[in-house]
């Protein structure tokens, strides 16, 4: 029951305290303003947790990575399954080129706010293609992988409603049908809300970390966030480029990996501080054009020159080996 690894101990930890922070806004109302705002930041941190524990288990029993999986999915906002046709055995494979369901350039290779913020409902749509085939796939092939997936929609779904039933029933007890109302209220704040936040920032941060970088380029296929705090509070899910280059490295290893490729990467394409090149990006460029990002070498709708290295085939062997145990943690 213990983890692989001792650093993931944190993210168990955080899992451990979303329900706490979930139930404590159901039952005392009034801590709301103050603990929703770490509903929303727990719900992406599932996310990121989710990303990690798709690519590299967290324990070595089975099936503690599939109780970890149904757990992770209901503060995440959607079953975690879905990471292994959409990101695992797609994403990583094209890497934001022709055939990646996650492309940042589908309807425009500009990038604004209006593009940035809408990316998630267009990402969504396609990405429902490979989650319903590799549904569709393990129903015929694999029974025991089908029943794994079908348990964490049960539960995501599950859970979501007990906890809808047990935010209104337990305000109408107290307070009657305005109660029941506010009820509702706290479940569409403390879990509905959080949820698609959740989900949202997940494909967010693919684009950001994606659009207008070289995905022909073995070096700067990826936008990185090198800053301590947010890969902190992330799990080092900023620094990106290494992620790509080898995914079955632990999401602990990734700054000792960073180190020793970040001179080999566009200075433009490693950014210290993510709300600095939001606040860049999406505000200021509005007034002041030079601040818009701009494509950093070769688009990923042009032709790569003879001779260069295709980022999705860098370390194949490493990506092939997290498929497996991607697969593998499913049955």
């Amino acid at each position: 029951m213990l983890p692989k690894r001792s650093a993931d101990w944190r993210p168990i930890l955080w899992c451990a305290a979303m329900p706490v922070v979930v139930l404590a806004q159901y039952i005392r109302p009034e801590l709301l303003p103050y603990l929703c705002p770490l509903s929303f930041y727990f719900a992406m941190a599932a996310g990121t947790i989710a990303h990690n524990h798709n690519h590299v288990p967290t324990f070595e029993s089975k099936r503690m990575n599939a109780i970890f999986a149904n757990w992770v999915s209901v503060f995440y906002g959607y079953p975690t399954f879905a990471w292994v046709p959409t990101h695992n055995l797609n994403h990583h494979k094209f890497v934001n080129k022709p055939g990646d369901a996650t492309i940042t350039w589908r309807h425009s290779n500009s990038n604004n706010i209006v593009i940035a913020v809408t990316y998630f409902f267009i990402s969504a749509f396609y990405q429902a293609g490979p989650i319903n085939e590799y549904k569709a796939k393990a129903k015929e092939r694999n029974p025991k992988l089908y029943a794994t997936i079908m348990t964490q929609i049960r539960t995501w779904l599950g859970v979501n409603a007990l906890l809808l039933a047990f935010a209104v029933g337990f305000n109408y007890w107290k307070h009657g049908n305005a109660g029941a109302l506010h009820g509702l209220y706290l479940f569409v704040m403390v879990s509905a809300l959080p949820s698609l936040f959740g989900t949202w920032s997940m494909m967010w941060f693919n684009y950001m970390q994606h659009v207008h970088t070289d995905p022909w380029s073995k070096y700067n296929h990826s936008r990185n966030i090198t800053g301590y705090v947010f890969n902190f509070l992330v799990f080092n899910n900023g620094l990106h480029t290494v992620h790509h280059a080898n995914a079955g490295t632990h999401w602990s290893d990734a700054r000792a990996e960073h180190v020793k490729i970040e001179s080999l990467v566009d200075p433009r394409l490693n950014e210290r501080s993510f709300w600095w090149w939001v606040i860049r990006a999406y505000v200021l460029s509005i007034f002041i054009p030079p601040f818009r990002t701009k494509q950093v070498g070769r688009a990923p709708f042009d032709t790569p020159d003879a001779g260069v290295v295709d980022a999705a085939e860098v370390k194949t062997d490493s990506v092939e080996a997290l498929d497996a145990g991607a697969n593998a943690q499913m049955v």
